[in-house]
């Protein structure tokens, strides 16, 4: 395994194999991904050029990033099938690593695969771990003032670079404060959550509870609870308030 670093770019030859799928049809298989941070949450695949099974196609377009430099912009295409820009590929990268790479548009292809298994919305990162573990602990919820769950079994979520996340038993949350949305996130390590909006008096607070009813495999601890953000509710541990986490959720 390489490790480079340049500037705030960290570049990592991964040991996974990538496959890619676009309507079907295979874009990419690879046993030589390539993780690259771009920014400091997670990674982005970079992979061979010489593991394509699609044809990339210049649009005549260009990108530039202060790190990586100016990137040609290319439509994939295969049996037929066209994405259009899903493709950046660094000729003259700063980075010489990007040179014969390849980067493909997440959310432009359809299935992406780390061995036999899909990942969701970004690749894992492999410095990330996610601990779910039982808890007796005392954890009360308040909004304000009003007390929307209290529970002396929950399971808490240690997530590197997170908060640690309080899922709760339903008969432990007042669900009858609680009214289903549309809304649905992806994580790669914890699968697709749905959402509740609370209602106190006459003030609704959107989104501010989640849980996943089918979570991959390795969060299948957290199935089925409830949980809600540290950063928008007061959340009391054995009595003790908890201060609340400044993150990208505030």
């Amino acid at each position: 395994m390489t490790d480079e670093t340049r500037g705030r770019v960290k570049v990592e030859t991964g040991q996974k194999r990538v496959r890619v799928y676009l309507r079907g049809q295979l874009v990419a298989d690879t046993i030589r991904p390539v993780l690259v941070w771009e920014g400091p949450h997670y990674p982005t695949y970079y992979l061979p050029v010489a593991d394509l099974h699609a044809k990339l196609e210049p649009n005549g377009r260009t990108k530039h990033s202060p790190s990586r430099g100016d990137a040609t912009e290319y439509d994939v295409v295969v049996d037929g099938v066209t994405a259009p820009g899903a493709a950046l590929r660094h000729h003259d990268s700063p980075i010489p690593e990007l040179d014969e790479l390849v980067r493909l548009d997440w959310n432009s292809m359809d299935e992406w695969f780390e061995e036999d298994e899909p990942v969701y919305v970004h690749p894992r990162d492999p410095y990330t771990r996610v601990d779910i573990l039982a808890s007796s602990r005392h954890v009360r919820v308040e909004i304000d003032g009003v007390t929307v769950a209290d529970s002396r079994s929950p399971r808490i979520l240690f997530e590197t670079g997170l908060p640690a996340r309080y899922y709760l038993p339903p008969t432990d949350v007042r669900m009858d404060l609680l009214s289903p949305t549309t809304t649905h996130t992806s994580c790669p390590y914890k699968g697709t959550a749905e959402y509740w909006t609370v209602r106190i008096a006459d003030k609704d607070y959107p989104d501010i509870v989640w849980g996943y009813r089918t979570p991959l495999p390795e969060s299948q601890k957290i199935a089925g609870l409830a949980c809600f953000y540290n950063e928008k509710v007061d959340i009391f541990v054995d009595g003790e308030l908890q201060p609340r986490p400044h993150t990208p959720f505030s």
